[in-house]
């Protein structure tokens, strides 16, 4: 007759599930379920150890707990021990080899202390000088008394350094231990000795900074045979014991450790021994399922199941999003490139998707995960074709605003306050219109030839015109090199996306740079082409719009100059004021000689005037003519279309072997991170298949007897009374969502509503959070059974 009940067969099923898990090296790339035990050093952790496994570690004289120890403990109708050292990942691979072909001699409980004292001559800790390792110890409890429960014992944290332990070692220990209790799937057993006040042991500190809504924590407090009866340290104990002071959703536990003198005495008689002390005193007002080894062990396991069974969804979602990422990386990576073959072919591939994206970058379309979010930094700088616009679009603004060298007014304009705008919106110095011709006149005079007198020189509009266009250079090739080191920037974002780091590297210095160099240079010819005609020589165009610039600038010369005269004229008189018709002859006669002036005198001021217009009207057809070639003869045909062959398949055919070896065979951390990323694919793989095996059980064991522990996080009730209920379903949810999301935040004991108010029948435990009341159902999810060694004799 098979003595185990089904349930509690299961839950050592579950456990051996994450065991085998953390085994296979899981735990390195993805948080597992686990309980932690951790404590300041001296507070009673290895006695703890041994009252939940009636096991006798050895303690503070040899300093046992140098190093994390995880204890699997099995109930098993055989007594044995198994111990394995897992090495720590930063240990040479000889080394690693040593520790894992470690092989207890004996399988006896009794020899216990000495297979540690060996596991520890092997970790090199009775040799090297060192008292703490990070390698991880292994030990499987099996026998007919245990509980099926898988812990972490973590070394004892250091208050200072002494002769035997270092500065170094402090922190090392106190490094290991925050990396464990960090874990959000981590339940922490935050140990602490009644003989010190709780407040200054540094592992209430521990969890506070890990945990500080208490919703992953277990207190336990040990030695309270140390307090004085009616002392305030025993009351202050007592307040914590129920939860009152620090307040924990787990709650607390008091366990009374075994003295010294009582070493001999027997698993049994230890635990009668406990069982009486808390009968009397202040310790029996506390209820049964928080004093004693006998309910802490169940207790454990509870709360470890429950933890591994609401985060094995989120556990196997991770495992699933590790697996994608990694198959990223290698394919990342590409196969192993052992011949010239292999890795012309890898080149082959690389270019291909280059060119894919780096043309989808240049023609706007984004649509593949490459580009990511435009609204980021990174995303934009990948959409080639985005940034390019934008700079184009801010070079032709800034030509128009300040690509002449002088702001040209009028003088009415300036008269009236108009001008201040006009001159506010340019970086360049503004001059009056008739300062400015007065300059045009001196120029004309030293460069006068043969033209009949109020007419001028064609070449002097070609020279007032390089003298305002100087800017132009500097604008252009400040924005040239915005475009250049954007465009270099998105063919590095994309071949680092398609090479790996070395291929890459190797990629941009024999092919890719010299090619871009090469585009670039076009670009800078062609951009010396396009200026060389606005900056000597004569001007040029045979675009309508020079004349049409030049008529419409003589008509609002004159359109300004009629309302000049029409202003003065009238006055103040309304348009519509009559008159009489003596008066309006007169008044229309000096009208008309006012609107038809005398011919200008100054031959050579009109001579000026008109070369003023023509200069003005040719800078505007040639800054526009400018802008336009920039963008399309060099922007667009040097750099941007020459960047398409820049790194092609036809380019990778080309190249002769050896550049091929040179730029695409491996180095050795290429080949090293293949390796490892193909391990952490195999065990994240081998991962998730053990638990959706799992899963699997429970669907079919769910049909054939009405349950199911694991179906995402649905459940089916069930209407045997007598089993207890750890928490309700809605409880358990708010806890998990709590978990998930929960951020550090400042807490203290007077926060009451975020404490749980969780009743736990049977040897469970009690903690207080207000929690709107439902009716609640039990359901196989939410519950488990307790069984102590008088139970499983009956079912025997």
């Amino acid at each position: 007759m098979d003595v185990l009940p089904h349930y509690f067969k299961d839950q050592g099923e579950l456990l051996d599930i994450i065991d085998g898990l953390r085994s296979q090296g899981l735990n390195s790339y993805i948080s597992l379920p686990q309980l932690v035990v951790c404590g300041d050093q001296s507070a009673g952790k290895s006695s703890v150890l041994e009252g939940i496994s009636g096991v006798a570690f050895p303690t503070k004289g040899n300093l046992c707990t140098r190093f994390a120890t995880e204890v699997v403990l099995r109930r098993d109708a055989e007594s044995r021990v198994h111990i394995t050292i897992f090495p720590d990942g930063d240990r040479t691979d000889e080394e690693k080899e040593e520790l894992r072909s470690f092989k207890a001699p004996t399988s006896s409980l009794e020899d216990l202390p000495g297979l540690l004292e060996m596991a520890k001559d092997r970790m090199g800790l009775n040799r090297d000088g060192r008292a703490f390792s990070k390698d991880i110890l292994r030990i499987e409890l099996s026998g007919p008394d245990q509980p099926h429960l898988t812990l972490v014992d973590l070394p004892g944290l250091i208050h200072a350094e002494s002769k035997q332990q270092s500065a170094q070692d402090v922190d090392l220990v106190a490094s290991l231990v925050r990396g464990y209790i960090a874990n959000p799937r981590s339940i922490v057993l935050a140990v602490v000795s009644a003989k010190n006040d709780y407040a200054v042991q540094i592992v209430t500190r521990f969890t506070r900074e890990v945990d500080p809504r208490g919703l992953r924590t277990l207190g336990l407090i040990t030695k309270p045979d140390t307090l004085h009866f009616g002392s305030d340290s025993e009351a202050a104990y007592l307040s914590l014991a129920r939860n009152e002071d620090v307040q924990f959703r787990l709650g607390w536990h008091v366990l009374r450790n075994r003295e010294f003198d009582t070493m001999h005495l027997s698993r049994g008689e230890r635990d009668e021994a406990e069982e009486k002390f808390f009968s009397s005193g202040v310790w029996q007002t506390l209820p049964l399922h928080s004093l004693g080894v006998e309910s802490l062990r169940p207790r454990l396991s509870t709360v470890l199941k429950e933890q591994i069974i609401s985060e094995l969804p989120a556990l196997i979602r991770d495992i699933k999003s590790g697996i994608v990422d990694a198959r990223d990386r290698l394919d990342h990576l590409g196969d192993p490139r052992r011949t010239t073959h292999e890795q012309r072919l890898y080149l082959i591939r690389i270019s291909e998707g280059f060119s894919s994206l780096l043309s989808s970058a240049n023609n706007g379309t984004y649509g593949r995960d490459f580009f990511g979010d435009a609204r980021t930094e990174i995303g934009f700088k990948k959409r080639l074709r985005a940034v390019v616009q934008d700079l184009l679009l801010e070079f032709a603004q800034t030509m128009q605003i300040n690509g002449h060298l002088q702001q040209i007014l009028d003088d009415d304009e300036v008269n009236s306050g108009n001008h201040l705008n006009v001159a506010a919106s340019t970086s360049h110095t503004s001059i009056l219109r008739s300062a400015y011709i007065e300059g045009v006149s001196e120029l004309m005079r030293r460069t006068r030839g043969r033209e009949l007198p109020g007419t001028f020189n064609p070449l002097i509009v070609g020279d007032l015109f390089f003298n305002q266009s100087l800017p132009w250079s500097k604008i252009v090739q400040k924005y040239m090199d915005h475009i250049v080191a954007a465009a270099r920037t998105t063919v590095e974002l994309v071949l680092a996306h398609s090479a790996d780091a070395s291929t890459a590297e190797s990629l941009l210095r024999e092919i890719i740079n010299p090619a871009f160099d090469g585009c670039v240079k076009k670009l800078r010819r062609k951009i010396q082409e396009v200026l060389q005609p606005h900056q000597r020589g004569h001007p040029v165009t045979y675009n309508h719009y020079f004349t049409d610039t030049i008529q419409r600038a003589r008509g609002e010369h004159t359109k300004k100059q009629q309302s000049k005269i029409l202003r003065s004229f009238f006055g103040n008189k309304s348009r519509s004021a009559p008159y009489g018709a003596s008066s309006q002859d007169g008044d229309v006669e000096k009208l008309l000689e006012a609107l038809n002036p005398e011919p200008e005198g100054n031959m050579d001021q009109f001579a000026c005037s008109e070369a003023t217009y023509c200069m003005e009207a040719y800078y505007k057809v040639a800054m526009k003519t400018l802008v336009d070639n920039i963008a399309v003869l060099g922007i667009e045909s040097c750099l941007l279309e020459g960047l398409k062959d820049a790194f092609t398949a036809q380019t990778v055919m080309g190249l002769k072997d050896d550049m091929v070896q040179k730029i695409a065979a491996e180095d050795q951390d290429s080949v090293t991170e293949r390796t490892r990323t193909q391990e952490k694919v195999r065990i994240l793989e081998d991962g998730l298949r053990t638990l959706n095996r799992y899963r699997r059980s429970k669907h079919q064991d769910s049909e054939m007897y009405g349950r199911n522990d694991l179906d995402d996080c649905e459940t089916q009730e069930m209407n045997d009374p007598d089993l207890p209920t750890l928490v309700s379903e809605d409880v358990h949810d708010a806890v998990h969502d709590a978990l998930q999301n929960d951020k550090p935040s400042v807490r203290t004991a007077e926060t009451r509503e975020t404490t749980l108010d969780v009743p736990y029948g049977g040897s469970g435990f009690q903690s207080s959070r207000k929690i709107p009341a439902k009716p609640q159902k039990k359901k196989i999810q939410t519950r488990v059974a307790m069984f102590d060694d008088n139970a499983l004799g009956e079912q025997g």
